[in-house]
């Protein structure tokens, strides 16, 4: 079993084996997209493909639409020559079942697939006044101003960087016939319509203020190009060894790993979590593509930022942090063994329910109990899913603000019982043990990468595994820092049991699990 068009001919051999084939004529699609393409996406990843093209295969599968994807990767372009063309685009999406079993289908959504080598037909693409969108997954980094400065400071023809280059093509479309159109990033950080529309514009004022563009292009920006704010959410991890193996036996025969000279991990086929949510808003000057018939939600700004607000600080960010903190304080390998082991599994079921939910923000189009629901029965357990402590730990100093400060600010705010926040507590103790780089068995472990790691460091130098002489003097200007927790958790009322929290688990080999033990009890 091949993956591309001609094989696909032969239906009867992959639907033998369980694979659900496109119901559309994909070269047809193809076609039609060439002529009139409604929506290009840059980035050309694992979400993209398991997400966004399942949505759009639904729309075709129903007859909805008659376009297809256009992807475009700027950071990578190994990706498309090695994971895309080889197979004529296609992919096959592998869904992660929490029970332990596996649907898989051939995506024939994305038809057409680009690098900044194929500026010719990006243009012409931006040019078209059927265009509708372009999206983002390019993580929060792709959207930094510094990365875009080099661009904005040159010609937009000697753009070379993805924010650069995206502000020449919209310019384009611009001098071509000024139609509207919608630039929506989908990525997994907080205000990331915000932070395109910053990046596009820095860039667009830059180019008008030396000369390189006309002036009335800052006025097409403000008033005829959108930069509506999402919030997405689906775990799609790197491709499984499992994931291969079952294919393998399939007799499928494309399912091997790629890695990229720059350390993407590929393949013909993309695995991913069944569980997904994507909220947009409702913002499309050119008209919209009908993602809600396939279980995307448009609504308000307000509402994409209550929807993000329970994820963050509720119903799956905390959770995730405090298995991050703990799983590598107690040597698991993945987040789902976690979750099988009774006390941690109690501690985050605390904290989303018992800690988070009085205070959680109702987005109103999704109960906040389901999401939760959804995420501690169903999700974080799921087996197939290999996330590991380690990696999620990573960056946690940028993390706990948002993660948990909002809810303590709530507490505060609303005059609750600040004693009530028992698991936060741990969580942000456990952190500062974490930091020591001693495991509960008190043996040395690998601390993830963090941007405050040599800071804490030395703040924390002079604390030792097994001694708790001069810990309040090391500690509480660490737990001033707003910076760090959002609060003064001194201010909070929280320092005190957070320091008594560090001490019981500093206290000697053993003592972190009897400290959750306690906790939960």
């Amino acid at each position: 079993m091949k993956l591309n068009l001609k094989a696909l001919e032969n239906k009867a051999v992959w639907q033998e084996k369980g694979y659900a084939l496109p119901q559309y004529d994909v070269s047809a699609v193809a076609e039609n997209t060439k002529k009139a393409p409604q929506w290009i996406h840059f980035g050309a990843g694992n979400i993209f493909r398991a997400f966004l093209g399942g949505v759009q295969q639904r729309l075709l599968n129903a007859g909805k639409v008659n376009t297809g994807i256009v992807v475009f990767e700027g950071f990578d372009p190994e990706i498309i020559e090695k994971a895309y063309r080889p197979f004529d685009n296609l992919s096959v999406g592998v869904t992660l079942i929490s029970t332990g079993s596996v649907k898989k289908e051939v995506l024939g959504s994305v038809v057409e697939s680009l690098t900044i080598q194929d500026d010719a037909r990006a243009t012409e693409i931006f040019e078209n006044p059927s265009l509708m969108m372009a999206s983002f997954t390019i993580t929060e980094k792709g959207y930094a101003p510094a990365f875009a400065q080099k661009d904005a400071d040159g010609k937009p023809e000697d753009a070379k960087g993805l924010m650069g280059y995206l502000t020449k093509l919209v310019y384009k479309r611009y001098l071509k016939n000024a139609q509207p159109i919608a630039l929506v990033s989908m990525d997994n950080c907080s205000h990331n319509g915000e932070k395109l529309e910053n990046v596009v514009k820095m860039v667009a004022n830059k180019w008008v203020e030396n000369g390189h563009v006309e002036a009335g292009f800052i006025d097409y920006l403000n008033e005829k190009v959108s930069f509506p704010w999402s919030m997405i959410d689906k775990i799609t991890p790197r491709p499984d060894q499992n994931v291969m193996k079952i294919l393998d036996e399939d007799g499928f025969e494309d399912g091997g790993l790629i890695v990229t000279s720059k350390n993407t991990y590929t393949s013909a086929f993309v695995n991913a979590e069944e569980k997904e949510y994507l909220v947009i808003e409702d913002d499309f000057p050119n008209g919209k593509l009908p993602l809600d018939k396939a279980g995307v939600y448009y609504a308000s700004r307000e509402t994409v930022e209550r929807v993000e607000r329970m994820k963050v600080t509720t119903c799956l960010n905390p959770l995730h942090t405090c298995l991050a903190v703990f799983g590598c304080l107690l040597n698991f390998k993945t987040i789902w063994q976690e979750m099988n082991d009774d006390d941690l599994k109690a501690l985050v079921n605390r904290i989303g329910y018992v800690e988070g939910m009085p205070v959680v923000t109702d987005p109103g189009i999704m109960k906040p109990e389901t999401f939760l629901g959804e995420v501690l029965n169903d999700r974080l357990p799921n087996c197939f899913l290999p996330d590991t402590p380690q990696r999620i730990a990573t960056d946690t100093s940028q993390k706990l603000s948002i993660r948990f400060g909002e809810t303590i600010k709530e507490y505060l705010e609303k005059g609750m019982d600040i004693a009530v926040l028992k698991g936060i507590a741990l969580v942000e103790a456990g952190w500062i043990r974490y930091l020591l780089g001693i495991d509960d068995n008190g043996n040395e472990m690998a601390i993830s990468p963090d941007p405050r790691l040599a800071e804490m460091k030395q703040r924390l130098a002079g604390v030792t595994f097994g001694c708790n002489e001069g810990v309040e003097d090391k500690l509480l200007p660490i737990l001033e820092d707003e910076s760090i927790f959002g609060v003064s958790l001194v201010k909070a009322g929280l320092a005190d049991k957070v320091i008594e929290n560090f001490k019981k688990m500093n206290s000697g080999a053993g003592e972190v699990r009897k400290a959750i033990h306690e906790v939960v009890a």
